[in-house]
């Protein structure tokens, strides 16, 4: 039951994550993700086969350290950005504020548990979303493409440091499923105990508990 509420936190966290760039983008003068009828938290425009359930499943079943996944990209036209200098950084950084803001409310929900009341049901839960969103929007931010931290500095610097970015990004892109697997084989076996030994440190400055 455990699996497969996870499952479930991470597939929605994932939407919610992807429907906040459609609102950062919206909010901002570009209404195409509005038009493309992407500004729903109704999961079946957003989810996609691999992304949304595959890859989560299997990372949750297998009780992998890493919660990762993606849902069907939010169409947006930065050239309709009203901010042309910061536009596409905030839109880029709205998935994983969204989720940092959902971690800390649900983490101090676990940490005032009981003052409000809460039975153990309600403590799981509500640790499970916090976690997991902290993960999801932590790791979002490292700055490798296609990931939103890479986007966010590209977009923040200046156009002649930007260009080499704009390479590199292109260069990942034309690499297709190698580069996100060589990506996820890196970051497991170098950098994964790292960055969840961070994530359950935050996560405790937030609930006052660990998992």
């Amino acid at each position: 039951m455990a699996t497969i509420l996870a499952l479930i936190v991470l597939i929605l966290s994932i939407i919610v994550h992807e429907v906040a760039h459609g609102y950062a983008a919206n909010s901002l003068g570009d209404p195409t993700a509005r038009l493309a009828g992407r500004l729903t938290l109704n999961p079946i425009p957003h989810l996609d086969l691999m992304g949304s359930i595959i890859i989560p499943a299997l990372l949750v079943f297998t009780q992998s350290p890493i919660m990762f996944g993606w849902a069907k990209p939010v169409p947006y036209n930065p050239y309709n950005l009203t901010n042309h200098r910061w536009g596409e950084a905030l839109v880029a950084l709205a998935g994983s504020a969204t989720n940092i803001l959902l971690a800390v409310i649900f983490g101090l929900i676990v940490r005032f548990s009981s003052t409000l009341g809460l039975d153990q049901t309600a403590l799981s839960f509500a640790a499970t979303i916090a976690f997991i969103n902290l993960f999801l929007g932590l790791f979002n931010l490292i700055p490798f493409p296609p990931l939103d931290g890479f986007t966010a500095l590209r977009s923040a610097l200046p156009w002649h440091l930007a260009s080499g970015l704009n390479r590199l990004e292109q260069q990942v892109r034309n690499a297709g499923a190698f580069s996100l697997i060589l990506f996820l084989l890196v970051f497991s076996y170098i950098f994964a105990g790292p960055f969840l030994n961070l994530v359950l440190w935050l996560f405790g400055l937030l609930t006052g508990s660990s998992i």
